[in-house]
This record gives structure tokens, C-alpha cells and sequence, in this order.
């Protein structure tokens, strides 16, 4: 089964545990110390595409060195373990390389592709030798 938008074919199909966020989680985008733009608001679906095919991604990443379909950011629904030792489901982002030429870092780290990495508040994620820097916060953060 092929999964097509707009005539492109996607690198990737979203899990069964694909799920929308439960909070308000935000992109802010960094070149330098300087914001670009207004933060990306990630909270409306379930997975967001990052590449430069503009037809198909729903953050543009335009530097040469990004893949034209770069990386997914998901939200999954896991099992968590508290700390009374109960388990309980819960909404996490995850962020998983396409097998792109140039790679995808999380705080300044390469990650394997095609696997799914959990995200936290504050990570900050680059693609490729793009100068751009996305900060993972939530409308609840703290500075």
C-alpha cells in the first residue's frame, strides 16, 4: 500500500500508536541566538513531514544539505511505568530521520535513521548543515 499526497510518495507510513498531542507543543526556530519567525505550533495533528518537497512537508526545511523528505516528528501513544509502579498510557513526540543524505541531530547529537527517537522539553533538533535550530517547548514550559 502506498501512502501518496499531491502525487509524492511518503517515506514513511504513521504508526498504529499515532495519536494527537495532549499538549500544546511548539518549534521555536533559532539561527544563532536570533528567533526566526513565529514558533511552528505542533499540536494540531499527529505527525508533521520536515523536508524541502514543499508540496508534501508541513515544516520546510530549504538549505541544500535537507533531504526533500527529511524527518518525521510523531506523537505516540506509550506505556509508562510511575514511580508507585502503576502503568499508564501516554502522548510522546518522536522524532525519526528518513534516511536523509546529511542526517538529523537531537542536541547536537547524529540519531540513526529510520528509528524512532523520544523528545523531550528543551531538546533542541537540526537537519543536516543547516545553521537552524528547533527548540522543543510546550505552552506550559518554563523559561
Amino acid at each position: 500500500e502506498t501512502n501518496k499526497y499531491r502525487g509524492v510518495v511518503f517515506k514513511f507510513n504513521e504508526p498504529p500508536e499515532a495519536r494527537k498531542p495532549d499538549k500544546r507543543w511548539r518549534l521555536y526556530v533559532f539561527k544563532g541566538d536570533q528567533p526566526v519567525g513565529e514558533p511552528y505550533k505542533i499540536h494540531r495533528q499527529s505527525c508533521y513531514l520536515f523536508g524541502r518537497e514543499r508540496k508534501v512537508a508541513d515544516i520546510p526545511t530549504d538549505h541544500p544539505s535537507c533531504s526533500k523528505q527529511h524527518a518525521v516528528f510523531q506523537y505516540r501513544l506509550v506505556e509508562i511505568e510511575t514511580e508507585d509502579g502503576l502503568k499508564k498510557n501516554v502522548i510522546r513526540p518522536y522524532i525519526m530521520d528518513l534516511e536523509s543524505t546529511n542526517g538529523t541531530f537531537i542536541n547536537h547529537q547524529r540519531i540513526d535513521p529510520s528509528r524512532y527517537y523520544e523528545l523531550l522539553e528543551k531538546d533542541v533538533i537540526k537537519f543536516g548543515n543547516s545553521s537552524r535550530e528547533y527548540v522543543l517547548l510546550h505552552d506550559q514550559s518554563q523559561g
